[in-house]
């Protein structure tokens, strides 16, 4: 049995939008370069609203072992790609350091 194991580091992307469209993007982005990630549906309640979307998250995953900074740019990367693939207009980046919403609406 092999065993192998890795610093721990996860990111989270949550959007709202169409998870069908999220997945391939997401087979994609694994075929590309070896990630590890999940994705689950999820519905947002808010202020005068609600609306369905998903997580993604992303782990460091022993098979593909890598570095935080670099697990937070693959995440950032996908969510900007996710962004433009759903036609979204904002999405959330959850780190175990910090939280970076990012938005294409003007102010």
């Amino acid at each position: 049995m092999k065993r192998e194991t890795a610093p721990t580091w996860t990111a989270r992307i949550y959007m709202s939008g169409p998870i069908e469209i999220a997945k391939q993007v997401i087979r994609a982005e694994c075929m590309r370069t070896g990630l590890c990630v999940t994705i689950e549906p999820t519905h947002f309640i808010y202020t005068g609203g609600e609306e369905a979307g998903f997580v993604v998250g992303l782990l460091n995953y022993p098979r593909f072992p890598t570095y935080p900074n670099e697990i937070n740019e693959r995440a950032m990367k996908l969510m900007q790609e996710l962004l433009d693939a759903t036609h979204q207009h904002s999405a959330l980046l959850v780190t175990q350091e910090e939280s970076t919403w990012i938005s294409k609406r003007e102010s």
